[in-house]
C-alpha cells in the first residue's frame, strides 16, 4: 500500500541512518528488536539462529538504509519483510545442509512464514483488537465475557473479534497488511 507522505519518524530514521548516525541504529533496534527476534525465532525455532538473524537485519538496515522505500511501506513493514526473508533463507539453507526433501522444506518454510506473519499482524494490530482476541482465544472467554471485561457492548466485542480474525486470516495469504503502528507516540 503506497503512501503519499511516509510517516515522519520513518523518513527521519532513514535519513539519520544514511548519515551514519549510530544513535539512530540504537533507536531502530530499541523500536523493532522484539519484533525481529520474535519473527526469526518463530521461523527458525532456534534462539541462537534468531539472534544471528536479528544482528543481520539491523546490520542490513545500517549498511543499506537506501533499500527502504518510505513511499511504498512503513519502516516496520520493511524490517518485518527483511526479517522474514533472511529467516526463510536461513531455514532453506539449514534444510539443504541436512539434505531434507525439497517438498518438506517448502512446507515447513510456508508454515513458518505464515506463523511469522500472524505474529507480526497480532503485534501490529490496535490494542483494542489484540485484547479482544487474547481474551477470546487465550483465556477462552466468549464474546459476552469479553465485552464485560473490556467494558464495551456485546456488538462492539463481536466487531473487534471479527476484525481481528479477518486480519489474522491474511497471514496465510502471504501479505503483510498495513496496520496501525503501536507505540507511535513513543517513536522519536
Amino acid at each position: 500500500m503506497a503512501h503519499d507522505t511516509p510517516p515522519r519518524w520513518d523518513r527521519k530514521m532513514q535519513q539519520r541512518l544514511s548519515r551514519g548516525e549510530a544513535a539512530a541504529l540504537g533507536e531502530l533496534y530499541d523500536q523493532f528488536a522484539v519484533l525481529v527476534h520474535g519473527m526469526a525465532h518463530r521461523v527458525l525455532d532456534d534462539e541462537e539462529a534468531a539472534d544471528q538473524i536479528t544482528r543481520e537485519v539491523f546490520a542490513r538496515a545500517w549498511e543499506h538504509p537506501e533499500d527502504f522505500e518510505p513511499r511504498k511501506e512503513s519502516l516496520r513493514s520493511w524490517i518485518a519483510s527483511l526479517t522474514r526473508q533472511l529467516a526463510v533463507q536461513r531455514l532453506r539453507q539449514l534444510h539443504q545442509e541436512r539434505n531434507g526433501p525439497a517438498e518438506q522444506v517448502e512446507e515447513q518454510v510456508q508454515a513458518a512464514s505464515a506463523a511469522a506473519r500472524a505474529d507480526y499482524i497480532v503485534t501490529s494490530m490496535p490494542a483494542s483488537l489484540r485484547a479482544a482476541l487474547e481474551l477470546a482465544y487465550i483465556h477462552r472467554r466468549d464474546y459476552r465475557q469479553t465485552a464485560a471485561h473490556l467494558g464495551v457492548t456485546e456488538d462492539e466485542a463481536r466487531r473487534r473479534l471479527r476484525l481481528g480474525l479477518q486480519l489474522l486470516s491474511t497471514a496465510s495469504k502471504g501479505a503483510l497488511p498495513q496496520l496501525g503502528r503501536p507505540g507511535l507516540g513513543s517513536q522519536r
